[in-house]
């Protein structure tokens, strides 16, 4: 099995709430898609849920950086989600500062660094490059109260509400269920074992019912998806897939990975009108050894009207596969799903419509009710 190029930056932790603030997963668009390249150095960590964005979270973040010699550090925060600003306040108790002048800040729209000058040396208390969502820095503001520094983070959009101050799998999960409002997400591709892995880890991120197409017909018709595909062919396993996503169409808050391959339907430019019921994620494969040609990669794949996938919404790119890396996958998707919503924020209440007047295939452009495909079909068909 290929090794995965993302696999330098993992750790998890099953008690202590500790943020690995190196995380490193930009996103790129195409049109309207959210384009994610998935070999970047991903720093994750698992936790405890996080309560909610309007709470105060007490928490430690963990410095840990690879292309530093430094000793890592640890110091207690507090986050509060204040509707238009945010406010961090780090305990500096430990840190000896003698004054405002041993103290930098510097914010930027998406990334926040923090560093103290102590005993002549400077030592960074914290860096992310992920910062949960854009900020105005023109309006950041910072004091030191008693023993504790408080910044006072200005949000680009208001109405989000941030479960914390770094977009992690944690915050994304916590965070998602306001802009998804309870919207399916189907994971399409050419390896169906990678889009149930992928599948089932952002399930249980999101609190979801995951779903598998493959496990489905497979129940149904009493055998396996290869030796249905001998007795009939790939068209009729794909012609029973699509009769699955109709009936999975109007269900709210699953994850369905769908068949990969030449029995998938969703690689069939003709079966995708159930798959817009949903959010659909691209789970693309690739050679791409850098994220510019990643991006370009995909660019160029979702301008391709030829390839069915191409009518997905997000496109994730990955440099080989390892099990192991299910979750650092699914980060990226939510991450990327995330922004395309901020984008549009009537995205979801658009596919509600789309389904409520039957998932006609006239996804993005929804006609009026009482609009007939087969109709519009007749139409074009006469005018040629």
């Amino acid at each position: 099995m290929a090794s995965a190029s993302f696999t330098s930056a993992l750790c998890f932790f099953s008690q202590n709430t500790i943020r690995n603030l190196e995380v490193s997963s930009p996103i790129f668009y195409s049109s309207s898609n959210g384009v994610e390249f998935a070999s970047n150095s991903i720093g994750l960590t698992s936790c405890t849920g996080l309560p909610p964005a309007t709470s105060r979270l007490s928490s430690r973040f963990t410095r840990n950086c690879s292309s530093s010699t430094a000793p890592v550090r640890t110091l207690d925060y507090e986050f509060t989600d204040g509707s238009s600003e945010v406010e961090l306040r780090l305990q500096l108790e430990t840190q000896d500062i003698r004054s405002s002048k041993d103290v930098f800040v510097d914010a930027n729209e998406t990334s926040l660094t923090i560093r103290v000058r102590r005993l002549g040396s400077i030592v960074t208390l914290l860096e992310t490059k992920q910062l949960f969502e854009k900020i105005k820095p023109a309006e950041t503001i910072w004091y030191i109260d008693e023993d504790q520094l408080v910044i006072s983070l200005k949000k680009h959009d208001p109405d989000l509400k941030w479960p914390d101050i770094v977009e992690s799998w944690e915050s994304l999960t916590a965070g998602s269920t306001q802009l998804l409002k309870g919207t399916s997400i189907y994971l399409i591709g050419d390896a169906t074992d990678i889009n149930q892995k992928v599948a089932h880890e952002l399930a249980v991120g999101l609190g979801y019912t995951p779903l598998s197409t493959k496990e489905l017909l497979e129940t149904f018709s009493k055998q396996n998806i290869d030796s249905w595909m001998l007795a009939e062919g790939s068209d009729a396993v794909a012609q029973a897939e699509n009769a699955v996503l109709e009936s999975l169409s109007s269900h709210v808050r699953t994850v369905v990975a769908t068949l990969g391959g030449r029995p998938g339907a969703a690689g069939r430019t003709d079966t995708w009108r159930h798959l817009y019921a949903g959010f659909t994620v691209w789970l693309s494969q690739t050679e791409a050894t850098d994220e510019s040609a990643a991006k370009e990669e995909a660019r160029r794949h979702m301008q391709d009207s030829k390839v069915a996938y191409s009518n997905a919404e997000v496109v994730v790119k990955l440099q080989g596969w390892d099990d192991a890396h299910s979750k650092a996958v699914a980060q990226a998707a939510l991450s990327a799903l995330k922004q395309l919503i901020l984008s549009d924020k009537n995205l979801p209440d658009k596919k509600s419509l789309y389904i409520r007047l039957g998932c006609r295939g006239d996804w993005p452009n929804i006609k009026p009710p009482g609009w007939d495909p087969a109709s519009d079909e007749n139409t074009k068909n006469t005018s040629a």
